[in-house]
């Protein structure tokens, strides 16, 4: 017969919230929690060829401008995130921002999005959203030059705020 697990065993025990106890998908209840100030940073690459990040370089992509279109649409991928994940809470996000560096040593594009808020829930997949759908629109963005362009490397870089505390990869 197995031995069931002490108290502190069980505490120590990684939990997955968005499971209930029968194994069904559930929205986590925040409503007891504080509303801190919270903070994520994720980033992402978009790797393509010298000739097509000299294209976006230049401003001359046939869509017109890459890096502004990508910006926004990370911004609105970050304020709709709660629709596209489906256990995500609906935020009043205050602050989202979209950066994007053009690397030529990958060659290609860094994508950096942080995205801030005070409220009872990180905004992890809000930053992680927001890098997506940017590294999604430059690939759209310049794919009939080039459609072998490779999204790679999304991440989380780092989480401020709430009980778990400051996180950096």
């Amino acid at each position: 017969m197995a031995r069931l697990p002490s108290k502190t065993e069980a505490k120590a025990k990684p939990v997955l919230t968005h499971i209930g106890a029968s194994g069904e998908a559930r929205m986590v209840d925040v409503s007891e929690k504080p509303a801190t100030e919270r903070l994520a940073v994720a980033e992402g690459r978009v790797v393509m060829t010298r000739g097509t990040l000299d294209l976006i370089r230049s401003g001359n992509a046939k869509k017109g401008d890459v890096l502004g279109t990508a910006r926004i649409a990370g911004i609105m991928a970050a304020k709709r995130t709660s629709e596209l994940i489906p256990l995500c809470h609906p935020l009043a996000l205050s602050k989202v921002t979209i950066d994007i560096e053009l690397d030529d040593k990958l060659p290609g594009c860094l994508v950096r999005a942080a995205v801030k808020v005070t409220g009872p829930t990180g905004v992890e997949m809000e930053a992680l959203t927001a890098v997506s759908v940017a590294c999604l629109t430059i690939y759209d963005m310049i794919k009939a030059v080039e459609r072998g362009v490779r999204i790679e490397g999304i991440h989380l870089v780092e989480k401020m705020g709430g009980k778990s505390g400051h996180y950096r990869a």
